[in-house]
């Protein structure tokens, strides 16, 4: 799809809608980014990641702040939530009797993820379970190397779960790889999703903010900062 791709802050992402990004995935070998506004910001600043991201197979628009900042360049590219899209591959994978495995946060979350997912989805078949508290990274890509998962969803946070699926692309050929932040918290159950009313609106971010007042710092001034940078864009041409 990088044929198809529409750019903010020198960075490609597709156009597709939720539908579309599940089907043209179904069958696709490689990383998927879910791309967000802390993550285009890190990418400005360090080539190394933009690369990783300009390189992946799919690229979807994870965050409002991104829609808007593609709505201000005159692109209508619909925000795709990345833990949505990640549930859904997971339906998509069970139902076809292929493997998945899972990789990240602490030992109590994956557990409780893979509990709840075994629970939930009919026919899964999860071949690989890794938390994220290794030092070492080289004997979970050998066992990913025996394993080969068809699908793998690495919670590690941004940008290592994204620099970790990058060096597994040689790895594992024929696995699509995704990102998927703090889904296994959510889907552990231990952290509650924003009620649908936040979902319908894309303030996600606001009702866990209020949750988590922490998080402040973390989005702002990443959040306004990003949308004054996509101004410049505009109206400059410059990133």
């Amino acid at each position: 799809m990088k044929d198809d791709r529409v750019k903010i802050q020198g960075l490609g992402v597709d156009n597709l809608d939720f539908e579309s990004a599940v089907k043209y995935a179904e069958n696709l070998h490689g990383q998927v980014v879910t791309l967000n506004p802390e993550m285009i910001q890190n990418a400005v600043k360090n080539k190394d990641f933009a690369k990783i991201v300009e390189e992946a197979e799919l690229v979807i628009p994870d965050g409002i702040g991104v829609e808007l900042g593609l709505i201000i360049l005159g692109h209508r590219v619909r925000r795709i939530a990345g833990i949505e899209f990640a549930r859904k591959m997971i339906d998509v994978y069970s139902k076809n009797g292929r493997s998945i495995g899972l990789l990240g946060a602490k030992p109590d979350i994956i557990e409780k993820t893979v509990a709840n997912l075994k629970q939930e989805v009919e026919g899964i078949n999860i071949n690989y379970i890794q938390d994220g508290y290794f030092k070492d990274e080289m004997p979970v890509i050998e066992e990913l190397k025996v394993k080969q998962p068809d699908l793998l969803l690495v919670a590690l946070g941004s940008p290592k779960q994204e620099e970790l699926i990058y060096k597994l692309k040689e790895i594992l050929p024929k696995s699509l790889m995704i990102g998927v932040g703090g889904s296994f918290d959510v889907w552990s159950g231990v952290v509650e999703r924003a009620p649908q009313i936040y979902q319908k609106l894309c303030i996600e971010w606001l009702y866990r903010t209020l949750k988590e007042p922490k998080r402040f710092k973390r989005i702002f001034p990443t959040l306004p900062l990003f949308v004054l940078q996509v101004l410049k864009e505009k109206f400059t041409g410059r990133v």
